[in-house]
């Protein structure tokens, strides 16, 4: 256990009293699922789910009142607090308030990669991975000290989409039909609300890209879970739908779903093949991308064109960019062509070990959204120009060379992943 946790966290932890505690040491103690608390002490919403968390933490382990799940979880479950503190002293004071475990403040470059390595997007956020292997079970853990505050469903694993939407659902006719209807269908499971203005912008994309999917003779469809605060407003968005729905009243059974992907935002498109299985988290920059939907299912890309559409992905974790002279023709193509080995190798190589690609890759050519990337990121006006961006850090790495081969991309990459690459700020 030791060392799949240590290449995630590190040798060493800090406890509240300050004291460094031994990551080998939590294999010890029998710990078996380790939550990874991304938090900031400055934050409203981060302080109320602390309080949350912390007497959840206390029941879980037997150490406050006893509860239903004190006994079968206690000394299973460790939680590491991963800090967005800016300031040592706040930081400090942060863990000394705090129960559990924490990242130390120093190890600033660690805590820039979990957050990239676990696509963490907002704060709080809770990931639960396995102290064994270091993978992820949950990646919405909130949802499991809301849904399950006891622990009765100890270890939080994921389980089989069909298991996890088992139950009727709702066309919006009022018609109900059984889960077992979507067996041997391709699945959209679209998270959505009516109050969400990019939400309500992509559901009248989405009817029309349903409506061709369907007529082309594909076995399709999709299930909206909600995210309205009514069931008057889940009623009048629903109406807008041609598709099937999770009912409002089953919370938990939407919540399940929610904690299944790990949903951090929404809009969110998921695409499932027959069996279940993920094709694509991005189904929303696919549909908006592909409208005549002649790539569907849309099975992801190694390299993608940088466009209006999937430029959120920029925010998502580090982004190798190409940056081409667009006005020659082909260049783009050939950019994708050089680049595309050596992501299909990283992609490869993560995926066999379970995890997500910790880069993800694109061309980008010579439009107005481009010219306001570089601007923001005050690139050279150089093309060809090889970069790293990572978003979230505020850093970029810049290769400016005159000809860029597959050689100097791999080397670049290979670097990137080892640290040795010196980031400068954007």
């Amino acid at each position: 256990m030791a060392g799949a946790l240590a290449e995630v966290l590190g040798e060493v932890l800090v406890a509240p009293d300050g004291e460094e505690v031994a990551v080998a040491a939590l294999a010890a103690r029998g710990v078996s699922l380790v939550g990874l608390y991304f938090g900031c002490s400055l934050s409203g919403p981060c302080a109320q789910v602390g309080a949350s968390l912390a007497a959840f933490y206390g029941r879980f382990r037997g150490e406050a009142a006893a509860g239903a799940g004190a006994g079968a979880g206690a000394q299973r479950l460790e939680i590491v607090f991963v800090s967005a503190e800016q300031e040592q002293q706040q930081w400090q004071e942060a863990v000394r308030a705090m129960p559990w475990l924490a990242l130390p403040f120093a190890d600033k470059r660690r805590k820039l990669k979990l957050w990239n390595k676990y696509r963490v997007s907002n704060i709080p956020s809770l990931i639960f991975i396995d102290a064994s292997t270091g993978k992820v079970v949950c990646r919405n853990g909130l949802l499991v000290i809301r849904d399950d505050p006891e622990g009765l469903e100890f270890p939080w694993g994921p389980k089989p989409f069909s298991e996890v939407v088992a139950g009727p659902l709702l066309r919006n006719n009022g018609q109900s039909l059984d889960s077992t209807a979507l067996e041997g269908s391709l699945v959209g499971v679209y998270f959505s609300a009516h109050w969400c203005p990019p939400c309500r912008s992509l559901t009248r994309v989405l009817v029309e890209s349903y409506r061709k999917i369907k007529e082309a003779g594909q076995k399709f469809e999709i299930v909206f879970v909600s995210a309205d605060r009514s069931e008057d407003s889940f009623k009048q968005y629903f109406s807008e739908m041609p598709w099937l729905g999770v009912p409002y009243a089953d919370e938990a059974r939407r919540s399940r779903l929610n904690r299944l992907y790990g949903i951090q935002g929404i809009p969110t498109l998921i695409i499932l093949d027959a069996k279940g299985d993920v094709i694509t988290r991005q189904g929303r920059v696919e549909v908006l991308n592909d409208t005549e939907c002649r790539e569907f299912p849309w099975h992801p890309k190694p390299v993608l064109e940088l466009t209006d559409s999937n430029a959120v992905q920029l925010n998502e974790g580090p982004c190798l960019v190409l940056f081409v002279d667009s006005e020659d023709d082909g260049e783009s193509e050939a950019a994708k062509q050089l680049i595309q080995p050596i992501a299909e190798k990283i992609i490869a190589k993560y995926k066999a070990k379970d995890e997500e690609a910790p880069l993800l890759f694109f061309v980008a050519g010579e439009d107005d959204m481009t010219d306001s990337l570089r601007d923001y990121t005050n690139l050279p006006e150089a093309a060809p120009l090889l970069t790293i961006l990572d978003m979230s850090a505020r850093a970029k790495y810049v290769m400016d060379v005159e000809e860029i081969t597959p050689e100097i991309v791999e080397a670049f990459v290979s670097d990137f992943l080892a640290d040795k690459l010196k980031p400068e700020p954007i």
